[in-house]
């Protein structure tokens, strides 16, 4: 959940370290720091933004060799001690880190013995100390940073300098790095993001294995002894730009690139004489997808919320059982694996540590996993080694937005292609491609007029507690919608099916208490209706989100219409008003939308 970077080559460390840092901020930004090699090791540090590191960095801070770190706290406070990198009691080696050290507490007594002076809260700080304390006895840096990690557990991301020695020794065990491969010169960084502009040569770094980096070469070693092969990958160039461009802030930005994101996810993959789609990664034929007894997908967080639409469309399309489950949860309720079935790994950054464990444990006993996300490369798409990526290009904001819309769209055109394995008629399969096609023009056109959304907005900034309502594909947007509007403006909020409402959460409302409700022109339609109704007769404020010209806007306090769909591709619409509101209601209350507090964008810790 940390940004790592690291440069050794040539030129001058400093600014590249900052630039990296600033690509990786929406890692972590509790505090942030470099170590640069200048004769001596030299640490700059502090807590904020990476801008405030900047605006004290001494510049005199040069040398060709060095590494970073954005921070996203876990053990210990936001102080400038507790910030990365940690340096040793000689100065003589430094590290990041990204991980957590599960056995810190039981090895800091023994090193304080040993007359070490520990100077911040974390569990990282262990890791620099025993480096330097195999180094002093004599061993090798390799050798030094093997003999460390065999003494500790728990999972890691680690890169180490050495006064005196041009090079970086990098360290994987659950944590991601990728080793950038240029001219006379070598990066590395947590996201492969923060190197395409340097280079497209890369090496992903697996569980267990280690790195020597110097300029423009890489030694790969085993964490248990001997070399590792070397595996140098191309890395593909992202369609769009990890800069604001004309937008104040990413959000924004990412929820006016959902068109373009929607036709990338799209492209090629659609058949529409047949009816039919085509995701190629997954590597199914029509005769697999017809013995598939049941499909379960996983995810965390809106990858979560992607999955309950896809549970729904699978169910609806191809009339095979479906479910959805909280990643998080999923390896430790001991589940029954049917290798039979087929499961489906959401994440948007593909670093998930939840739905990665989930993805082991399954694949442990004897299923198959393919990955639904969007980085390229990533650790869950080579664990699974087949998939669909989602094409959404860089998320910079810490809340998703056109992730969820992609990942949406993924799974629905999974659902299409088993659904034209199964029951699916081609008339149908025909209606619906032609619909999903006709989403990204739609979506340009709600973005150019989103309706009375600050009016939406001034009904929730004061709210104790907003509740959202839904039903059908509806209910996961709801829980989308309360899941923003919680990450980026800190107002409690409810997510529930609309009938389920009248079961606790209904003694909750009182006069002008905001009620947000989904409700597309669907079977469900006139269900809703009534439970619009329920919550009015409380006093409730209803802020609706419809298709246009339909009648249920009568209902509504705040009326926001979006355009016509087929009902199943409708969370592809309804859920832009509702991130605009939650983007909208940050800025009225004066809120970091891009960095929520306590968030971080990959989460790579369980």
């Amino acid at each position: 959940m940390c940004g790592i970077f690291g440069y050794v080559g040539n030129r001058q460390a400093t600014p590249l370290l900052m630039e990296g840092l600033r690509r990786l901020e929406y890692r972590g930004y509790d505090s942030s720091g470099v170590a640069v090699i200048n004769g001596q090791i030299e640490v700059a540090k502090k807590i904020g933004k990476v801008s405030e590191l900047a605006s004290m960095i001494p510049t005199g801070i040069e040398g060709n060799i060095g590494i970073s770190h954005t921070r996203w706290a876990t053990h210990g406070g936001v102080t400038d001690e507790n910030a990365h990198p940690h340096i040793s009691n000689q100065s003589n080696v430094a590290i990041v880190h990204n991980g957590i050290i599960e056995n810190a507490r039981q090895l800091r007594p023994r090193l304080e013995k040993q007359g070490v002076k520990f100077l911040s809260e974390t569990d990282s700080e262990v890791l620099v100390h025993l480096i330097a304390h195999y180094l002093d006895l004599g061993s090798t840096p390799l050798s030094s940073v093997r003999r460390a990690l065999h003494r500790v557990r728990g999972t890691w991301g680690l890169c180490v300098v050495f006064e005196g020695e041009d090079i970086i020794i990098c360290a994987r065990n659950g944590s991601p790095l990728v080793i950038g491969i240029g001219e006379g010169e070598s990066f590395i960084a947590s996201d492969q993001h923060a190197l395409t502009q340097y280079t497209d040569r890369a090496i992903f770094l697996e569980d267990g294995e280690i790195a020597v980096v110097s300029a423009g070469k890489v030694q790969m070693h085993l964490l248990s002894g001997g070399r590792a092969a070397q595996n140098i990958t191309t890395l593909e160039e992202d369609w769009g730009e990890a800069d604001l461009g004309e937008f104040p802030h990413f959000m924004l930005k990412e929820i006016h690139e959902q068109p373009e994101a929607l036709r990338q996810c799209i492209s090629g993959r659609t058949l529409s004489s047949e009816g039919n789609c085509k995701l190629g990664g997954l590597e199914l034929s029509s005769k697999e997808l017809q013995k598939i007894p049941h499909v379960r997908l996983l995810g965390c967080g809106t990858s979560l919320h992607a999955c309950q639409v896809g549970r729904l469309a699978i169910e609806k399309l191809a009339r095979v059982p479906a479910s959805a489950h909280v990643a998080s949860e999923f390896r430790h309720n001991d589940p029954i694996i049917d290798p039979k079935a087929l499961f489906l790994a959401v994440s948007q950054s593909g670093e998930t540590a939840d739905t990665l464990s989930a993805v082991k444990e399954i694949q442990l006993k004897g299923g198959k996993v393919r990955g639904v996300v969007n980085v390229v490369g990533s650790t869950i798409a080579r664990q699974c080694g087949r998939g669909v990526y989602i094409h959404s290009g860089p998320e910079q904001a810490v809340a998703s937005t056109k992730a969820f819309t992609n990942m949406t769209a993924a799974l629905v055109m999974f659902s299409i292609q088993i659904g034209r394995a199964r029951s699916l008629t081609r008339n149908r399969g025909r209606d619906l491609v032609k619909n999903l096609n006709a989403i990204p023009d739609q979506l340009e056109a709600y973005l150019a007029n989103p309706g009375p959304i600050m009016e939406a907005v001034k009904a929730v900034k004061e709210a104790k507690m907003v509740l959202f309502l839904g039903r059908g594909v509806s209910a996961p947007v709801a829980r989308e919608g309360a899941l923003k509007l919680m990450e980026v403006a800190y107002i409690p909020c409810l997510a529930y099916p609309a009938a389920e409402m009248k079961h606790g959460p209904i003694a909750l409302l009182e006069p002008g208490s905001p009620v947000v409700v989904i409700a597309p022109n669907d079977e469900l339609k006139e269900k809703t209706r009534s439970n619009i109704q329920e919550c009015r007769a409380r006093g409730a404020k209803i802020i609706l989100i419809h298709e246009e010209g339909d009648d249920i806007a009568e209902e509504a306090d705040i009326s926001i219409s979006v355009p016509i769909t087929t009902p199943l591709l409708s969370p592809l619409l309804t859920v832009v008003p509702l991130q605009l509101l939650a983007y909208n209601t940050a800025l009225e209350l004066d809120c970091d939308v891009d960095r929520p507090r306590n968030l971080a964008k990959s989460v790579t810790v369980e």
